[in-house]
């Protein structure tokens, strides 16, 4: 007979989001779009939220959830977006932000322009949802908020300056979050991804070139590259009562990448 008296939780029950609703911001592909179905498929409720109208439809329709449009960037959208979840969710119990873009320069020719569009797109959002819906939360005693922070905020990527200091500046924001917010009951933290494929991606230079993508795997010890459900789990943990006691951190989904020591190469198995 064990001498540990502690109640043994219902751990699977831990995971289920039955009735609550979620608001996923950028969630019309990739990343939230994988979001959106494994917050669904835990039981929530759930708004998507797209700059682009048609995409946040087609993933609504995908998750049986409602489709709103929005800038991300702009307060009054921002207001008024959220007010929308909330009265056609019934309620607001959490957020994922996934809202973010990479623009490569080299740190001495970096334009003006191009540093303030990065903090616009990978750290206004961020500002402009955590007060939002942090005073919901806040109100009612409780909830949880997750943001897609980047490895290129904790350590230093080539021609990736003002995108890793934006980052950087949205991981520091999410710790003052969840510092401030701890007392009324709300959890904030962050995933911090390394290199994901995403719809995006298969966009830039090499995105959809086997060997290019071969390359990026070799670098992770697990041989392969992220793919969006990896994200989609991270923010799914992070967002149910499994992870009642974790706030004000961010978790790296790198495949172990920022584990590997600089000068041990992985020499892929073939």
């Amino acid at each position: 007979m064990s001498t540990d008296a502690f109640p043994v939780p219902d751990y699977p029950g831990l995971l289920r989001l039955d009735g609550k609703g979620y608001i996923v911001v950028g969630g019309g592909l990739g990343m939230g779009r994988q979001t959106a179905h494994a917050l669904t498929a835990c039981g929530a409720k759930v708004a998507v939220i797209d700059i682009d109208r048609e995409r946040a439809a087609a993933v609504a329709g995908e998750v049986g959830g409602v489709a709103l449009q929005a800038d991300a960037t702009r307060r009054e959208d921002v207001e008024r977006v959220v007010a929308e979840a909330e009265a056609a969710l019934g309620t607001i119990d959490g957020l994922v932000d996934i809202v973010g873009l990479a623009e490569w320069s080299s740190a001495l020719d970096l334009p003006d322009d191009m540093w303030e569009r990065q903090f616009d797109m990978c750290l206004r959002h961020a500002y402009l949802f955590g007060q939002t819906v942090g005073r919901r939360l806040a109100a009612k005693g409780g909830g949880t908020m997750v943001f897609v922070a980047s490895v290129s905020g904790i350590d230093s990527a080539p021609n990736h300056g003002a995108y890793g200091a934006a980052k950087a500046g949205l991981m520091s924001w999410v710790r003052t979050l969840a510092v401030e917010l701890g007392p009324d009951g709300v959890r904030v933290n962050a995933v911090a991804p390394g290199s994901i494929h995403t719809p995006r991606l298969y966009g830039l230079d090499g995105g959809n070139d086997p060997d290019k993508q071969a390359a990026s795997a070799a670098t992770a010890p697990l041989q392969r590259m992220g793919e969006p459900h990896d994200i989609a789990g991270a923010a799914l943990f992070l967002s149910t009562p499994l992870s009642s006691y974790v706030t004000g951190r961010t978790i790296v989904v790198d495949g172990g990448v920022d584990a590997l020591f600089p000068y041990m190469g992985i020499t892929p198995r073939g």
